[in-house]
Parts: structure tokens; C-alpha cells; sequence
């Protein structure tokens, strides 16, 4: 799996190989998600069984990790931050679930919070 970069009017994002967009969860700690069942549905993880990279401007290759969830899934980490796509996106490099309920926001490719715009 291969993590990349999108550019757009919020900036650049790390998305999935397909494009589409991946977000944090400010609520989560490096080493566990705060998001399962109802959240887990709106906002599923980014899990994976292979070993994941990452490319793109600014991208930092060590920051790639994983955190085990209680159901014994490896769900991708950037920066320590556990990622998720947002069921709203619907298309590659859509931002749809930027800023919602100011904990759900855009990472960018050194691991930072893109809490500043939302679309």
C-alpha cells in the first residue's frame, strides 16, 4: 500500500494510492483510535495487512506506522495519528469531512494537522 499527496485549495493532503482522502481524529492517541461501531461506520479506518510507504512532497517515510485495534486489525498510522477515510467523500481527492465536529481534519505530509480549512 503507498500513501501520496493531493494539492488543492486547503493545501496538500495525504491521500490513499486511489486518491481518496485520509483524516485524523484529534480525539485518538498514538497508540489507540477513539473511533469504533457508529464512528467506525461514518469514518472507517485505514487498515491494512501488507507493508505501507509513503510518496510525495514533504512526505516523511519513517513517519508510516500501525496501531492494532481491538478487533486485532493493523489500521495505518502517520506521525503517531491513526487514519480514516470519511464515507462522505465519494470521489478521489474530495475533502467533505474537513473540520467536521472540529476533531475530524485533513493530515498533511509531515504530519500535521490541517485544522484551518475547510471547504
Amino acid at each position: 500500500m503507498v500513501l501520496k499527496t493531493a494539492k488543492g485549495s486547503a493545501g496538500i493532503w495525504l491521500t490513499d494510492s486511489a486518491g481518496r482522502t485520509l483524516y485524523l481524529n484529534t480525539e485518538d492517541t498514538k497508540k489507540a483510535s477513539d473511533c469504533y461501531d457508529k464512528c467506525a461506520k461514518e469514518w472507517p479506518p485505514l487498515t491494512t495487512t501488507k507493508p505501507v510507504t509513503v510518496t510525495g512532497k514533504y512526505t516523511v517515510p519513517s513517519s508510516v506506522g500501525t496501531i492494532t485495534r481491538t478487533d486485532g486489525t493493523q489500521q495505518v498510522t502517520y506521525g503517531g495519528h491513526p487514519l480514516y477515510y470519511y464515507k462522505g467523500d465519494t470521489a478521489p481527492n474530495q475533502i467533505k469531512g474537513q473540520g467536521i465536529d472540529n476533531k475530524w481534519f485533513l493530515i498533511g505530509p509531515i504530519a500535521n494537522i490541517m485544522n484551518g480549512s475547510k471547504p
